[in-house]
C-alpha cells in the first residue's frame, strides 16, 4: 500500500474532477496543476502550487510547453526504491508525485466536428500524453488516471482504502493509461496516413464487449465498437453475435430506399423485401416473399413502426425488430414476448471499410456505398424497359446488391419474390431463386431479373425468359455480352447495365 502525498493534474474535461478533488484534500493531498486546471482547483477553494513554481520556468510557446521539465518527469519516473534515483532527486531538489491526472485534448472530436488543419493539429496532445506514459511506465510507485472516464473509478477504490493504492490498482491504471495512450496516437496516425501513404493499418476501439459466444456456442465472441450510436435497445434478451451479423445486413440494406420499406433478413440475406404507400402493406408483402424464411427472422423498417402493422408481425416468431421510432401502443403489443429483441435505430455513421481476417492476417476494402440509379442504367437491348419496369430492376438492383455472391434476385411490384443465394454458379442462383417463387405460389410472369455480376452467357436469360421474366439488370462487362443482348433482342427483353459488380461473400 502507497499513500499519496502528491498529485498532479493537468485536464481538458473538467466535468465529475470536483468529486476527485474533495476526496484528495480531505487526505491533506498537495495538489499540483497548471493553465485552466489550476483556476478551476482555485474556485472549488482548494490551495495548489503552480508547475511554474516548481519548474521556475514559465509556460512558452502560447502553451504547447508546460510541464515538460525534468522537475515534474523526474518527480514522476524517479524509483522510490532504486539509491542512485534517490540520490538525484534530493541533489537537484526533485519532489516525488505519486499522483497525476490528466485528461487529453479532444482529438478525435475536433476532427469530427469538421474544424480546419490547424486546429486539428493544435488538438495533438504533447504534455499529457507524455505524462501519461511516464506515470505509467512507473506505475509501482505512481498511480495515473489518463482520462476523464477513470475519474469516478479511481475516487472509489481511494476512499475505499483510506487514501492510499495497492500495486494491483496502480498496475490497472497503468494498462488503462497505455489503452488511452495507443487509442490516441492511432487516431493522430490515421489522419496523418488519410491517403495511406505508409502501408501500415492500425485500428483501435475503446469501447466493446463480450457476446454470449460466437457464431457458434463454442466459439467465443466479442463486438468492438460502440453500438449505442447506432441503436437503443427497448426491450429483449441479450444480442448475440449473428443477430449482429444480420443487424448490419439489414441496416445496410434498409437505409438504401425512401418509400414505406419493410424487410425480413436471415443469415445476412433479404428472405422478404417490399415497398408500399403503407407499412402495413410492406410488411404483410414482405412476409409473402418467402414465409418459411422469415421464421426467427431479423425486421427492420425505415418508417414509425405504427399498432396495425406491430398486431401483424406480432404473429410472427421473431429474433429482432429495428426501427426509427415505435408508438406506444405497438411497443406494448411487441413487448408480450420477453425475448423479442425492440431496438431503436438512429441515425448514424456507418463503417467506410469493411476488415476480415484471412491467412495470417487481414483484408481491408471500402465498404460497398456504390448504388445505382436510373441515370446509372444504359440500356443495351433494342427494347428499353418501361417505367414500372424499371422501377423494378431499380429495387432488384439494391437487393442483389446485398445478397450473398452468387446471387440472382426476382422482382415484381416493388416486392421481392424470390431470391438465389451464395450459390456456386450464377445458373444454379436463377433455378434456386424460380422454385422459391413458385413455391410461394408467385407467376413470374412481368418479373424482372437482376444479376450481382456479368452473365458469363446467355443460359441465364434464357431460363428466365421462359419463365416470363422480361426485364433484366446485370453489371455487364463479360465477352459474351454481345450473345446475351442477342437472345434478349430475338425474344423482346429489355436488359440494362450498370458498369458495376456487386459480389458480396
Amino acid at each position: 500500500m502507497i499513500k499519496i502525498k502528491t498529485a498532479l493534474i493537468s485536464v481538458y474535461h473538467k466535468e465529475g474532477l470536483e468529486d476527485l478533488l474533495f476526496s484528495l484534500h480531505n487526505h491533506d493531498v498537495q495538489l499540483i496543476s497548471t493553465g485552466g486546471t489550476y483556476e478551476y482547483i482555485n474556485k472549488l477553494g482548494y490551495k495548489a502550487i503552480k508547475v511554474e513554481d516548481i519548474s521556475d520556468f514559465p509556460a512558452i510557446l502560447g502553451g504547447r510547453v508546460k510541464t515538460l521539465h525534468p522537475k515534474i518527469f523526474g518527480g514522476i519516473l524517479g524509483r522510490r526504491d532504486h539509491l542512485n534515483d534517490v540520490n538525484e532527486m534530493n541533489k537537484y531538489g526533485i519532489s516525488a508525485i505519486d499522483l497525476v491526472v490528466v485528461d487529453l485534448y479532444p482529438f478525435e472530436s475536433t476532427l469530427a466536428s469538421g474544424a480546419f488543419h490547424q486546429e486539428i493539429i493544435e488538438k495533438i496532445d504533447i504534455g499529457g500524453i507524455s505524462l501519461i506514459r511516464a506515470a505509467a511506465k512507473n506505475f509501482k510507485d505512481v498511480v495515473i488516471i489518463p482520462s476523464s472516464s477513470y475519474y469516478k473509478t479511481f475516487t472509489e477504490i481511494y476512499n475505499r482504502k483510506n487514501g492510499c493504492t495497492e500495486n494491483a490498482d496502480r498496475y490497472f491504471f497503468a494498462g488503462a493509461a497505455f489503452n488511452v495512450s495507443s487509442h490516441y496516437d492511432t487516431a493522430i496516425f490515421n489522419y496523418f496516413n488519410k491517403e495511406n501513404t505508409h502501408q501500415s493499418l492500425k485500428l483501435s476501439f475503446c469501447t466493446g464487449k463480450a457476446l454470449r459466444y460466437g457464431e457458434n456456442p463454442h466459439q467465443k465472441g466479442f463486438f468492438w465498437g460502440n453500438s449505442d450510436e447506432i441503436f437503443t435497445q427497448l426491450h429483449g434478451k441479450e444480442i448475440s453475435y449473428n443477430n449482429l451479423l444480420d443487424l448490419d445486413a439489414a441496416l445496410n440494406l434498409i437505409k438504401e430506399f425512401s418509400e414505406p420499406t419493410f424487410a425480413i433478413l436471415k443469415h445476412n440475406n433479404a428472405c422478404g423485401l417490399a415497398s408500399r404507400e403503407n407499412l402495413s402493406h410492406a410488411y404483410t408483402d414482405a412476409l409473402a416473399g418467402d414465409p418459411v424464411s422469415a421464421y426467427g427472422g431479423v425486421l427492420v423498417t425505415n418508417r414509425v413502426l405504427d399498432e396495425t402493422t406491430a398486431l401483424k408481425i406480432n404473429d410472427l416468431f421473431f429474433e429482432i425488430i429495428a426501427a426509427p421510432v415505435y408508438e406506444k401502443k405497438s411497443l406494448e403489443i411487441l413487448k408480450q414476448k420477453k425475448n423479442r429483441v425492440i431496438l431503436q435505430v438512429h441515425t448514424a455513421v456507418y463503417s467506410k471499410q469493411i476488415v476480415k481476417s484471412a491467412l495470417n492476417g487481414l483484408l481491408v476494402q471500402d465498404a460497398d456505398h456504390k448504388t445505382e440509379c436510373v441515370h446509372d442504367f444504359r440500356n443495351v437491348t433494342d427494347k428499353a424497359p418501361d417505367a414500372k419496369q424499371m422501377e423494378d430492376l431499380v429495387f432488384a438492383n439494391i437487393a442483389v446488391k446485398h445478397t450473398k455472391s452468387n446471387a440472382i434476385v426476382l422482382v415484381k411490384n416493388k416486392q421481392l419474390i424470390a431470391s438465389g443465394t451464395g450459390q456456386t454458379s450464377r445458373v444454379d442462383a436463377l433455378k434456386q431463386a424460380i422454385l422459391k417463387a413458385k413455391e410461394n405460389g408467385f407467376d413470374l410472369y412481368g418479373a424482372v431479373m437482376a444479376s450481382d455480376a456479368f452473365f458469363p452467357f446467355p443460359d441465364c436469360v434464357e431460363i428466365a425468359h421462359k419463365e416470363g421474366i422480361n426485364a433484366v439488370v446485370q453489371p455487364g462487362g463479360s465477352i459474351n455480352d454481345k450473345a446475351t443482348i442477342t437472345y434478349c433482342n430475338e425474344n423482346n427483353i429489355a436488359m440494362v447495365v450498370t458498369g458495376n459488380r456487386h459480389f458480396k461473400h
